[in-house]
């Protein structure tokens, strides 16, 4: 079994570069590198839980209507299906963990 895997970075949204860090069928943990302010996740949802961590960099975040700014160390939880998006205040990294894993980022 090989424990280490690298997985590339890939262009997201604009300005957003996503990379997969670490995955399993239960779990799974991205980095979002927002590289300029401005850049932003649309607003979507899925099946998937979700925690944030705010590794670098300022965001300002909805989760079903709620805005709030984050910047590091911040971390908090998305539910399932609920509908969120961010814009980045402050140009930084996301690292997003996913449980299951997000099959359409492989």
């Amino acid at each position: 079994m090989k424990f280490v895997k690298t997985f590339p970075e890939v262009a997201a949204d604009p300005g957003i570069r996503r990379q997969v860090l670490s995955d399993s069928a239960e779990l799974m943990v991205v980095a979002f590198r927002f590289q300029e302010t401005g850049a932003e996740g649309k607003l979507h949802n899925h099946p998937h839980t979700q925690s944030t961590y705010v590794e670098s960099g300022k965001f300002r975040f909805s989760i079903d209507g709620q805005e709030f700014e984050v910047g590091p160390g911040d971390s908090f939880v998305i539910p399932s299906r609920a509908m969120h998006g961010c814009v980045c205040v402050e140009p930084g990294t996301l690292i997003d963990t996913f449980t299951p894993r997000r099959d359409d980022f492989l």
